[in-house]
């Protein structure tokens, strides 16, 4: 059967989303045409000759470009039987049931894929419901060696900069999925509730391997929390690095997991890894409770001594805008980018992200939360909310559009900051301080990929 899978946004990533079930389908003898729309035309082609159309949404963002696609898609092959799979695959339902979508494969979705692929194979032209659309799978998989034949080259995706000017190619993997934990904003909660799972070392190995023959220097592990298997994650590293010694990778842990493994700090960094990312959210500890992080501020500063002790770069993520920031915490948070010296480790879109509720958040478990919200908005796929002070909400979209100049404009992440940090002092009534270093950096002082958007 010819089955097409569709990727509509990845993070500047060759998708692993696509990758990964195309070798469990072609294994299994059909026809797979794989399109990353990222970086590539819609083949309409090939979606008049499919039975089965698959849409990978890992994330919000994924979603929206997913569900604007649908309609025209449907306009040019009416009786193809359309899938949604991935994280947001049952976060969205809803929205993907509206627009005529026959089946949703959250959780671990290969062998579900595989499952429906086969089951087409016996249906009539017309296509109904699946009867085996369960929603959501923890399944543990035995997974194959992800098959990335037909995907645009490694060369057209995200590149590792470094900060003598080098540009090295990037490829990307996971060695797990899902999460232990069970932090209220994350919308890996809802569909793995605390389930994580492991990807087989010598599976991911594999990948890896090929991703070096296809041109990758550098390998980013796009694992929820990679210290949520230590066992699993360290040898994994070390067998990598025995093999290839010349490549390096990047990494994301939470801050807990980092204070709870300082000793392994040493050896991320001599097996290659050249940053941590880390989801720090705030620096507010009455925000982190909230949002049930499992650090606090202090923790935070621990990690940024221990990071620069053990020569890694840390790259803190955030989510500056909640409902409960004051122009306070705001402030406080760019002061103390500036006194650590973190300027140029945060891509500047972090410093402009609201704060999402999808369906299922379970930030809807406070009830000052669910006071706060409006209806579920069904096309923003979000439950909408306001700052309580209307001037953050102001400060929050000026702020990306500061952003998406800088972006447009290539200026480097240091005048960025200092042109957010003018803007919420304005914005805040405060008197704006001088500029305490240099508005413009020749390039950037830490290695990075140069398409930071992690939403």
């Amino acid at each position: 059967m010819k089955i097409v899978l569709i990727s509509t946004y990845e993070l500047g990533r060759q998708p692993f989303g696509l990758a990964s079930p195309a070798a469990w389908l072609r294994e299994r003898g059909h026809g797979v045409t794989c399109l990353d729309l990222s970086r590539e035309a819609l083949n309409e082609q090939a979606l008049r000759e499919a039975r089965l159309i698959a849409f990978y949404v890992p994330m919000h963002t994924a979603t929206r470009l997913t569900l604007e696609l649908l309609g025209p898609i449907r306009r040019i092959h009416p009786q193809a039987h359309l899938c949604a799979y991935g994280l947001y695959a049952s976060l969205a339902a809803a929205s993907f049931r509206a627009h005529g979508v026959n089946s949703l494969l959250g959780g671990e979705f290969e062998q579900a894929l595989v499952d429906l692929a086969e089951h087409l194979e016996g249906l009539s032209a017309s296509p109904q419901i699946h009867p085996l659309d369960t929603g959501i799978s923890l399944a543990r998989l035995r997974f194959r060696k992800p098959d990335r034949a037909g995907l645009p080259p490694l060369r057209s995706y995200a590149h590792l900069v470094l900060p003598n000017g080098e540009h090295r190619t990037a490829g990307y993997t996971e060695a797990s999925r899902g999460c232990k934990h069970l932090c209220r904003h994350c919308p890996i909660v809802p569909v793995y509730n605390g389930v994580f799972r492991i990807v087989d070392r010598d599976i991911v190995l594999a990948d890896v391997r090929q991703q070096v023959a296809a041109g990758a220097q550098h390998i980013t592990f796009g694992d929820p929390d990679f210290f949520n298997g230590v066992g699993h994650a360290v040898p994994l590293v070390e067998a990598l690095h025995r093999e290839f010694p010349a490549l390096t990778y990047d990494v994301t842990i939470k801050v807990e997991h980092l204070l709870q493994n300082i000793e392994l700090l040493r050896i991320l960094r001599q097996t290659g890894c050249l940053f941590i990312i880390s989801a720090v959210e705030s620096l507010d500890d009455v925000i982190l409770q909230k949002l049930r992080k499992g650090h606090t501020r202090a923790d935070f500063f621990r990690v940024v001594e221990e990071c620069l002790r053990a020569d890694l770069t840390l790259q803190p993520t955030f989510v500056p805008f909640t409902l409960w920031t004051t122009f306070e915490n705001y402030l406080e948070l760019l002061a103390n980018l500036r006194r650590l010296n973190l300027i140029e480790a945060v891509a500047p879109i972090q410093l402009a992200i609201r704060l999402l509720i999808p369906e299922g958040s379970r930030l809807l478990e406070l009830e000052e939360v669910r006071k706060s919200v409006g209806p579920f908005d069904s096309s923003a796929l979000v439950y909408p909310w306001k700052n309580p002070n209307p001037a953050l909400d102001r400060l929050a979209e000026e702020v990306q559009e500061i952003v998406a100049a800088s972006e447009k404009r290539k200026r480097s992440r240091t005048a960025t900051f200092e042109q957010i940090w003018q803007a919420a002092n304005r914005a805040a009534g405060r008197e704006i301080e001088e500029a305490t270093m240099p508005i413009l950096a020749a390039r950037a002082t830490v290695p990075y990929l140069n398409e930071p958007w992690y939403c």
